[in-house]
């Protein structure tokens, strides 16, 4: 006997554990500040003074270096946000103060000719200021470099791998639990070659459809958030294996248990309701589930889900949304990043 109320409540909580981490992960800067924009910075020929200009006293504002404020902070793209977690981050310590030169001083031109370096405006490892203007420590860019929004893709891979093997795995074990039938899930050994090949045709349409949609878009102004594919694309070869067989068939294959399996399949079945009217439920919570890519992805996303739980109502397959569902995630990754598609 199938106990149909205990399968809904593992269903419902991992539906609830998924909107709650979608939920937190808005707004979190991602990999390589793709986060949010920083201003870029001034150009050192508008900032730095000419050597001709005379240097003013320590008593003038203008002269006096200044300390950082919070909107300098914000406004330094060199400097982590609060809302990171880092690791050594430049603001674990105070910054040295510069030097400052006396009243009518100047650069020694000898020294400057015996510096190439200088006299190619280039810095050396010695610290070189002008009254006014901080210099930034050598080791900027090595100690962001080690923040946590910084961390490799594989390791962001290997955590979305994981969290969705063990809330998949936990889903099936509701299904074993309450008995539900394999049926109910969409899950079938028949005819395997014709949902594999209905898979396929599926994924593609898709995928070709979502870059027609992107490139109408982006006409209009309206570009999509790329934040969550750029921090989850690998740099290695080994990077990229993981990524299309292990990371992507786990996502595509707990997120159709999940949307269209139970939400959609199970439902009805357990508790005789129109197969439509859930997949319009689950396609709304497919979308929000989607929330890290901004509004117009949770758009994109909810009609994508959409079109698959249909897909499912009509051939009563997981095997063909799940493969459909890995082509289009596949083929975003392969397209933008090995073709420039």
């Amino acid at each position: 006997m199938t106990d149909w109320a205990a399968f809904a409540g593992f269903t419902g909580l991992v539906l609830a554990v998924l909107l709650s981490l979608a939920y937190l992960s808005r707004g979190v800067p991602h990999a390589e500040g793709t986060g949010s924009a920083a201003p870029a910075a001034p150009d050192d020929a508008d900032t730095a003074p000419s050597q001709n200009t005379r240097v003013g006293t320590p008593d003038d504002a203008a002269s006096r270096p200044t300390e950082p404020t919070d909107s300098d902070e914000s406004a330094d793209p060199d400097v982590l946000p609060l809302a990171s977690f880092s690791v050594g981050s430049t603001d674990a310590s105070p910054r040295p103060e510069p030097p400052t030169l006396a009243a009518g001083d100047v650069a020694d031109d000898a020294d400057r000719d015996a510096d190439p370096d200088a006299a190619a405006g280039c810095e050396t490892e010695t610290d070189r200021t002008i009254p006014g203007v901080t210099a930034r420590p050598a080791s900027a860019v090595s100690e962001r470099s080690a923040s946590a929004d910084d961390l490799p893709p594989h390791l962001l891979l290997a955590n979305v791998a994981l969290s969705q093997a063990f809330l998949g795995g936990f889903l099936g074990l509701g299904a074993w639990y309450a008995g539900v039938p394999a049926a109910a899930l969409g899950l079938s050994a028949t005819d395997l070659p014709t949902k594999l090949a209905i898979g396929v045709g599926l994924g593609l349409a898709l995928y070709g459809a979502n870059r027609v949609g992107s490139s109408v878009s982006e006409r209009f102004g309206i570009a999509p958030d790329e934040a969550v594919r750029e921090s989850l694309t690998p740099r290695t070869t080994a990077g990229w294996v993981f990524l299309f067989a292990v990371a992507l068939p786990l996502i595509a294959g707990f997120e159709e248990l999940l949307f269209r399996g139970a939400l959609v399949g199970a439902v009805a079945a357990g508790f005789d309701v129109s197969p439509w009217l859930m997949a319009a439920v689950s396609s709304a919570a497919f979308g929000a589930g989607h929330g890290a890519q901004g509004r117009l992805g949770i758009i994109v996303t909810g009609l994508l889900g959409f079109v698959l739980a249909a897909a499912f109502v009509l051939t009563e397959s997981l095997l063909v949304v799940v493969v459909a569902h890995y082509l289009v995630n596949a083929l975003e990754f392969a397209g933008h990043e090995l073709f420039g598609w």
